[in-house]
């Protein structure tokens, strides 16, 4: 049976719930907060709607943080404790969240994802910590794209790199839609104003946020072969080290197996080093 962890059980603890029960990508999901009768009517809710969608998921509630040393995968979504999510207080927060949840993969949900897994590296390995928001925006900046050529989102394939809040950088030289070059297909002043678009992107809201926990939940406990978009702290990639930014990578129980390095151009390449070492 696969367990997986949500800490915080507020609007994107509830999000990300809800989205592991319709897509059923684990047998029991805990809502884990300290608050255990909001928890607990959430999860109620979330089971009821399963009742009507045909959902299998148990859920469950929780207030005592052991719940995460069973858990095969643990979510970080609302903050566990008003005021702690950053700062030193939200760091030994996060570590002591990743000890009790050892050896499962943290994924970061929230909007400050990058600084929290900036904050303990060092301290939790770093292929234990995915950041989520990755997926969040490529699916976003998918979107613009969409809007902008008249397609649907899902014909839209792309690679968004760099880091949150605005530094994201789109690989044109990567993208197509339905298989064609989008570099065939947008002017420049088009992609000039998608790039502007797209570094105004960050936050995605929580349901955007929730559903790409879900997702890359989903990856971690299938070991997917398809590449995700996660926030990690990159080592090496692009010449770049000690830094949070956004890579494509392939994912099992384990969290994070190995970053995907796109091949960029020489402008792409530049821009990336510039967004990564700001």
């Amino acid at each position: 049976m696969t367990s997986v962890a949500i800490i915080g059980a507020g609007e994107l603890g509830g999000a990300t719930a809800s989205a592991l029960a319709r897509r059923a990508s684990a047998d029991r999901v805990v809502l884990v907060d300290g608050a255990r009768d909001v928890a607990a009517g959430k999860a109620l809710d979330i089971v009821q709607a399963g009742a009507i969608t045909g959902s299998p998921v148990r859920l469950d509630a929780a207030a005592d943080q052991a719940a995460l040393s069973k858990c095969d995968v643990c979510v970080v979504a609302d903050p566990i404790v008003a005021g702690a999510a950053k700062g030193p207080a939200g760091a030994t927060l996060l570590a002591r969240l990743a000890s009790l949840a050892d050896p499962a993969p943290i994924v970061v949900a929230d909007a400050d994802q990058a600084d929290q897994i900036e904050s303990v590296a060092g301290t939790v390995a770093a292929s234990r910590l995915v950041g989520s928001g990755g997926l969040a925006v490529t699916a976003a900046a998918a979107v613009c794209v969409a809007l902008e050529v008249g397609c649907s989102a899902r014909e839209v394939s792309l690679v968004v790199l760099g880091a949150p809040p605005s530094r994201f950088v789109v690989s044109w030289s990567q993208a197509s839609v339905s298989g064609v070059s989008l570099e065939t297909i947008l002017s420049p002043p088009q992609v000039r104003r998608l790039e502007a678009r797209i570094a105004g992107l960050w936050p995605p809201g929580p349901y955007a946020f929730g559903v790409a926990a879900a997702r890359v939940v989903e990856a971690i406990l299938t070991s997917s072969h398809a590449s995700v978009s996660v926030l990690t702290m990159i080592d090496g990639a692009f010449g770049v080290r000690h830094r949070v930014g956004a890579l494509p990578a392939l994912l099992t129980p384990g969290g994070i197996s190995r970053v995907v390095e796109p091949h960029l151009t020489p402008r792409e390449l530049s821009q990336v080093h510039t967004a990564l070492r700001w």
